[in-house]
């Protein structure tokens, strides 16, 4: 019975690293993506670090992408920004490999 425990447990803790790695990922691509809308809008260093912690908090409202989004699409047109939902899709695809690349160098 105790190599089956041993199994469970090792897929438990298997579970909890990618559910923290996920969570890490999500977290660093928010960043790098409110750094990118951030640049787009034209802000200063200081507004740029304010702004990308902004849109990393904006990712609690609720499960999925679609806060963050709403928030990028919202703040790009009252920047005076032209751009559209699918031009922040993309950069959140493209933010989302750096930001897995960044943690996997970090390792």
């Amino acid at each position: 019975m105790t190599t089956f425990d041993d199994r469970e447990r090792g897929f438990e803790t298997k579970f909890a690293h990618d559910q923290e790695m996920a969570f890490r990922v999500t977290a660093r691509r928010n960043r790098l993506i409110g750094a990118w809308a951030a640049e787009q809008m034209g802000l200063t260093p200081e507004e740029t670090d304010a702004y990308a912690k902004a849109v990393v908090q904006a990712d609690f409202e609720e499960a999925g992408d679609e806060d963050v989004i709403r928030k990028l699409l919202g703040d790009l047109v009252s920047a005076g920004v032209d751009t559209d939902e699918a031009v922040i899709r993309t950069a959140l695809e493209a933010k989302t490999v750096e930001a897995r690349r960044q943690l996997m160098e970090a390792k």
